[in-house]
């Protein structure tokens, strides 16, 4: 049981549940006044929290360069992107 507790697995998924929580507060009005600010940041901490299932719960991590790369860059891309859309619309 402890070394469930330990894993690496858990810390990301503990790391999955505290960003949750934290685009929720943001998205709740922490600290930014322009509803924009908020947009792109709750759109920041989706696009980290899609790498990291990505390349943990769906094993990409040991895949080829290749592989991690497109992952990364399609994440990244998505994020600004959107991010892009919501600033400057």
């Amino acid at each position: 049981m402890s070394a469930f507790i330990v894993s690496r697995i858990s810390a990301i998924w503990l790391f999955l549940v505290l960003a949750t929580l934290a685009s929720w507060e943001i998205g709740h009005g922490l600290g930014f006044q322009d509803h924009r600010a908020s947009s792109a940041a709750i759109i920041a901490v989706a696009m980290l929290k899609v790498r990291f299932v990505i390349r943990d719960f769906m094993e990409i991590r040991h895949a080829p360069l290749a592989y991690r790369l497109v992952a990364d860059l399609w994440a990244g891309g998505i994020a600004i992107g959107l991010a892009a859309m919501i600033l400057f619309a």
